[in-house]
């Protein structure tokens, strides 16, 4: 199965997309990842996309596009997998839909998570990450067990300038703006199911479980 966990900022995607593939075994991984390994990577799409960060510019839709189909490719991906924070873009959402095609694959299940914008601006104002991993935690909801040091890989946590109230919702405002289309997008093909962010983290992972092996044509609300 091919399956997308979509999400604003601060809903937790992150940290639901490993619990979802600790309990079902699927294949998972973060476009953020991705771009992390790619650029330390000696290949020539690591050197592309070296490139733009080194000028400060967007990788273009066609190399993000390449890279996520590359990791597809790979064996442990041939019977399915569970991307994370790709696609962000109608456009990329297409250009996926067109690649897996030509594979005679496809994205069978979309899970949404969603939660109320007072919510997710008390989330990420409590929000630390860690400086190697990238593992995210937050104040209230998931403190680490150490205070400033990271559960797995004792990295330093830090927060983020960009994780003020003012600054998060300018990244809610951009990010709804982007994904309203994403979500119309499946949800006309009869892929979406939205599931309620706002539950303990153990029902949100049942809902998500729950919402992505519903068959399509049979989907409601999680």
């Amino acid at each position: 199965m091919y399956a997308i966990l979509l999400g604003p900022p601060g809903a937790g995607k992150g940290t639901q997309a490993s619990l979802v593939a600790a309990k079902t075994g699927w294949v998972h991984f973060a476009s953020g990842d991705l771009f992390r390994d790619a650029r330390q990577a000696d290949t020539k799409l690591g050197h592309l996309i070296r490139s733009y960060y080194d000028k400060g510019a967007l990788v273009p839709d066609d190399v993000t596009i390449r890279m996520v189909l590359d990791r597809i490719e790979q064996p442990d991906c041939q019977n399915g997998c569970l991307l994370d924070g790709f696609p962000r873009t109608f456009e990329q959402a297409r250009a996926l839909d067109e690649a897996l095609g030509k594979r005679a694959r496809q994205v069978e299940s979309v899970a949404y998570i969603t939660v109320s914008n007072k919510e997710l601006l008390r989330r990420l104002g409590g929000r630390w990450l860690c400086k190697v991993c990238s593992r995210s935690y937050h104040v209230v909801s998931a403190p680490p067990k150490q205070e400033g040091v990271c559960d797995a890989c004792g990295g330093k946590l830090y927060q983020r300038p960009d994780d003020t109230e003012e600054t998060a919702k300018t990244r809610l405002e951009v990010y709804f703006k982007q994904t309203l289309p994403l979500t119309d997008y499946y949800e006309d093909q009869g892929k979406l199911v939205e599931v309620n962010g706002e539950q303990p983290v153990d029902a949100v992972t049942r809902s998500i479980v729950d919402a992505l092996l519903i068959a399509p044509g049979k989907r409601g609300a999680a």
